[in-house]
């Protein structure tokens, strides 16, 4: 048998955040996994879905487990995505899930959650290990024969559960996680899988009383509210895949009322914290082990990026210092054990993402202004190494 290859085309969802996380679009067939938090919106979000490809495409079925149909309406009501092609059932045995695929022949099948769906051969609760693995198993069979796309939501717990999509991940296309603090409006959608497209993409929402809205300018967003002349606090920039972000970072240095000092990070890789403050005590002879020292990325976000570790250095010897950052500058670069400031990737796309929200000056590793072939209006100050970097930073 000859097996051909040809650009099958995807599901447009219209939602451009997703779009561009997904890789372009749905692909016919695939099994995708959204996990997240609960509450966090992957209901709303994957309703938004179904409305949209509804309209496009034809028959979308919506398969509650935890909500009931008013429920469910309820919400399609508040978020304005009600259509005569997304039928909604509540459903939890696979077996009547799969009649009902069958009869309505949808060109979507979203599944909301995982966890709550059992097959009835099978002794174990729903939403234990054994359930879950077989529940998804026979939905793979039913997307690659029928060709027909599959979002199943699953929920992670804080003391990662077995039960959570973890157990899934090997098994399904892609894996999207909606990441966020439910305090925050800001959501990140991010891919940690995908057979079909690039896992360094990520898109933004915003969380309204109409739904999650895409955030065009994440950049403007993060910024909007950040304080000019606080001590500890600057602009850094990281690259979410082909785009670069620029948040807020913060930091704040204050004598320790323990024996131990505490270090806390949100947003950040709290190793990559605790290195760049050995860095600063050895290499810039910052007495901070009688320091508690706190850093957060602004809105609920979540890098890990190494390109901020100058950014994280300038932050915490600011605090520190009690010395303000200008508000218009831009922080860029890897710090490395010996204090040293090393080149970072794609350069002039963060730079001109900058340029645009008016910051005025970015200090950088010298290595890439070596080889910027940028022309505007920003300030570029090539570094060498931390103690250079604090000099320009901290002295105006």
């Amino acid at each position: 048998m000859e097996i051909t290859t040809s650009n099958e085309e995807r599901f447009a969802t219209d939602i451009v955040e997703l779009d561009r996380v997904l890789g372009g679009g749905i692909l016919p067939g695939s099994l995708i996994l959204v996990g997240g938090d609960p509450g966090i919106g992957k209901s709303t979000l994957l309703l938004m879905v179904a409305w949209t490809i509804s309209k496009k495409y034809g028959t979308v079925l919506y398969i509650s487990g935890e909500e009931s149909l008013k429920q469910t309406r309820l919400r399609a009501e508040r978020i304005g995505t009600l259509s005569s092609s997304l039928y909604i059932l509540t459903e939890t045995c696979l077996e009547n899930i799969e009649y009902f695929i069958e009869k309505l022949n949808p060109v979507l099948v979203i599944i909301d959650s995982i966890q709550t769906i059992y097959k009835t051969d099978l002794p174990a609760a729903p939403g234990t290990v054994s359930q879950v693995r077989e529940c998804c198993v026979q939905l793979l069979t039913i997307a690659k024969t029928k060709n027909i796309p599959i979002f199943l939501i699953g929920h992670v717990t804080k003391e990662g559960s077995l039960a959570g999509p973890r157990v899934l991940e090997h098994m399904v296309d892609a894996v999207l996680y909606l990441e966020g603090e439910r305090h925050h409006t800001f959501r990140v959608l991010r891919a940690v899988k995908n057979r079909f497209g690039s896992t360094n993409e990520i898109g933004v929402f915003e969380m309204k009383e109409t739904g999650l809205v895409e955030v065009k300018n994440p950049s403007a967003m993060f910024l909007a509210e950040r304080p000019l002349g606080a001590t500890g606090s600057l602009v850094v920039s990281s690259l979410e895949g082909t785009r670069p972000v620029l948040f807020e970072l913060q930091a704040l240095v204050t004598p320790s009322s323990y024996h131990n000092a505490r270090r806390l990070a949100t947003g950040l890789d709290l190793g990559r914290v605790l290195l760049m403050i050995a860095v600063l005590e050895k290499r810039i002879s910052l007495n901070l082990g009688n320091q508690d020292i706190y850093v957060n990325i602004v809105g609920g976000v979540r890098t890990q990026e190494a390109a901020l570790d100058l950014g994280i250095c300038s932050a915490i010897a600011s605090s520190f210092k009690d010395i303000p950052v200008d508000p218009y500058t831009l922080v860029i670069g890897e710090v490395g054990l010996a204090g040293e400031v090393r080149a970072v990737s794609q350069l002039e796309k963060r730079v001109r993402e900058a340029e645009k929200l008016g910051l005025r000056r970015c200090v950088l590793p010298a290595n890439n202004l070596n080889n910027l072939k940028y022309k505007g209006q920003i300030e570029l100050i090539g570094v060498t190494n931390v103690k250079e970097a604090l000099e320009i930073v901290l002295g105006g």
